[in-house]
């Protein structure tokens, strides 16, 4: 499978805000009937699973144009990791330290956290290309060094 073009990073946070936008309402359009089958948690996480793995593809093919891996597909939870965590610490500054109200703080820090979840994912899917020694090796058919003499031929 080809790469696909790439993007510029303004448009790609773009088509990130629209995929999460996207994944939240399949989050929610999955929840809502497992609710109806299952204990709540247990609905939330199958929600939860379901559209983390929808997000992955989203991600992969729309925001960053770049092949799915089962790398990529195992880090990228690594990605909500970074955003509950600075949600979590933007909404306790919000309110304990700028008294902003419970009600729209987490709105708030949902959007200073955007940025933050935007580069995770961007690192995690769409990697900087290698450079160095191990990238500048040559590859197979390439001969390292001169080619080897012919017997009967001076050195």
């Amino acid at each position: 499978m080809r790469e696909l073009p790439t993007l510029r990073p303004g448009s790609q946070i773009v088509r990130f805000a629209a995929v999460g936008g996207v994944n939240t309402v399949t989050f929610y359009a999955c929840y809502l009937p497992l609710h109806r089958l299952l204990p709540y948690f247990a609905a939330y996480t199958a929600a939860f699973a379901a559209s983390l793995a929808g997000a992955f593809f989203l991600h992969t093919y729309v925001t960053y144009r770049t092949r799915p891996t089962w790398t990529k597909f195992l880090l990228f939870p690594l990605t909500q990791v970074t955003n509950y965590s600075v949600q979590s610490a933007g909404l306790v500054a919000l309110v304990g330290w700028c008294g902003l109200d419970t009600a729209v703080a987490p709105l708030v820090a949902a959007l200073c956290a955007l940025p933050f979840t935007y580069l995770v994912s961007r690192r995690i899917l769409r990697p900087p290309a290698r450079t160095g020694p191990a990238a500048a090796r040559p590859g197979p058919s390439a001969q390292a060094g001169p080619p080897p003499a012919r017997s009967g031929e001076a050195a």
